[in-house]
């Protein structure tokens, strides 16, 4: 693996690296659990459709476009670290801050991974290939809520099947 950025602002402490499904963030050190990894900075988009493969969901109608190295977090239904959101209230800006946090130990060379936990009606199938992977990247409270989804859609393919066969 080479890396593709070291940021100075995360210098020493991770890298961008290419994985087999893309970029992924490394540590470049070991980490602590509930040790802070780093700051996800970011532009903020004030609207509610605004969608793209690496923004992460503030609110229902804010979502952060983040800047690299934190952009390239890959899922894992065993995430490694999470992102923790501290409100600043010393500061006069008063704007919430997000950070990757660890969940455990993380080795020097260990990708670093959170759960990006998506609701039911967003999910996608998982290749995070952990030994407790859920088969698809949803929250794991929203688990009942995706095979209501799913059932329906089976039943939505069966009936275009028959109306196909008989049209």
């Amino acid at each position: 693996m080479t890396a593709i950025y070291s940021g100075m602002r995360h210098r020493g402490r991770v890298k961008v690296l290419q994985t087999d499904i893309g970029r992924g963030v490394f540590a470049a050190r070991r980490f602590e659990p509930e040790e802070t990894i780093g700051e996800v900075r970011g532009r903020v988009m004030d609207d509610p459709e605004y969608a793209s493969t690496y923004c992460i969901e503030i609110n229902a109608n804010r979502s952060l476009e983040p800047f690299s190295p934190f952009r390239y977090l890959n899922h894992s239904c065993e995430p490694n670290c999470e992102l923790a959101y501290w409100d600043e209230i010393e500061q006069k800006t008063g704007e919430r801050q997000l950070w990757v946090q660890a969940l455990k130990t993380i080795e020097a060379g260990d990708e670093l991974l959170i759960d990006y936990a998506w609701a039911a009606d967003a999910a996608i199938p998982c290749l995070c290939r952990a030994a407790t992977c859920r088969g698809w990247i949803v929250d794991v409270n929203d688990m009942a809520r995706l095979k209501e989804r799913l059932a329906e859609e089976q039943e939505q393919a069966t009936v275009k099947e028959l109306l196909s066969r008989h049209g």
